[in-house]
């Protein structure tokens, strides 16, 4: 991955970090910003792409722009079952 708010290296370890911030914060998780950002998820998203899970389109500035949305949840989800 990218560097990343997670200071994760994988998507493994960047879900493991998610699932951590949850339960620490407990009633104070933020959803939107769990690593003090909003946008987290397009971390993973680029991480994807990176990956060439999937692909996508980006603006001049290399902000994501068009992907499949459904098809990169799903990779993600997977990527959650694999976890246990």
């Amino acid at each position: 991955m990218q560097p990343n708010d997670a200071e994760a290296e994988t998507i493994r370890e960047y879900l493991k970090n998610l699932l951590i911030e949850v339960w620490a914060e407990v009633e104070e998780f933020s959803g939107k910003r769990p690593f003090g950002n909003s946008g987290w998820e397009n971390e993973l998203y680029l991480a994807l792409t990176n990956a060439e899970a999937i692909d996508a389109t980006f603006d001049k500035d290399g902000y994501l722009k068009e992907f499949d949305k459904l098809l990169a949840d799903e990779l993600i989800f997977m990527a959650i079952y694999e976890l246990t």
